[in-house]
Order: C-alpha cells, then structure tokens, then sequence
C-alpha cells in the first residue's frame, strides 16, 4: 500500500511523534521514508535581501551555517532512528514556503504517503491545527496522516 513515506521534521517534539507513526509504516509495509526540513524564507527577516534568501533556498546557507546545521540534526535524527529498524532512509533539506516544499517534494518523488505533525516549534495552534499541515492537508493530491500531541 505505502512504498514511499513523507515525514517532514524541525525536530519538535510533535515531529518527533511523527517520525515514529512513519518509521512504523514504513516497517510494517516495507517503505523507504523520505525525510524533509524546510527553511521557512518567508518567516525570515527581511533584512537579509532577496539575494540571501535566494541562495537560502537554493541550499547555500553561507554565514547561516547554524541552520544548516540545524536541518542536517533534524533530518540525521530521522536517518538514524530508521536506519536502526532497518528501513531505507533519504534526507532532503528544502526551503521556501513550507506547504509548497513538502506538496512539491511529494509530487515530485511520487510519495504515497505524507506523515507529519499537527504543529511545529511555533507551537501556535490555528484551532486544532499548525499552518503548514493545515495547508498541506489543503493542497496535497497525497494522502496525509497527522499526528498530534495533547497536553492532558
């Protein structure tokens, strides 16, 4: 049923969740997952210029090199963690518009199934829902499983 899995992750708690709900899947059904962070350009400060954004999202970070950094860790997670169960892994670090890169990411690598949590590190909940799940659940032709993580 699921050949290919989509697990987007920032490594919040929430993602982290998700991760597992895919890395389950991909065992039970034989799965490579594809793991993805995306480099939010529209939530960063204006003053870096188009021209910074630009290589941002064509993956040269440049004096960013911390987030860099910070997506390979969120993405080398993902890799360990199903490595260790035994599943095929591949990481991929986007940037743009979260929702766009993750549908685009999807379509473009034929996934059969995008996994991913209710709400990243921003932690502001649009009703029951963070901003990019609720969009991708709107734009995605893919099915998309979201995981959530309430407060008791």
């Amino acid at each position: 049923m699921y050949d290919t899995i989509l697990v987007p992750t920032d490594g919040s708690e929430v993602a982290e969740l998700a991760v597992d709900h895919a890395l389950d899947l991909a065992e039970k059904y034989d799965a490579t997952v594809h793991t993805i962070y995306v480099v939010d350009t529209d939530s960063m400060d204006l003053s870096l210029g188009t021209e910074q954004v630009d290589r941002i999202e064509s993956g040269q970070f440049g004096d960013m090199e911390e987030l860099g950094e910070k997506a390979e860790a969120a993405t080398n997670r993902v890799a360990t963690q199903g490595k260790e169960q035994g599943i095929s892994i591949v990481e991929h670090v986007g940037a743009g518009k979260p929702h766009s890169v993750i549908t685009n990411y999807a379509d473009d690598n034929d996934i059969d199934l995008i996994v991913m949590g209710s709400h990243g590190r921003g932690g502001v909940r649009r009703m029951l829902l963070g901003s990019v799940a609720e969009r991708v659940l709107r734009t995605s032709r893919r099915p998309v499983m979201v995981v959530d993580s309430r407060e008791e």
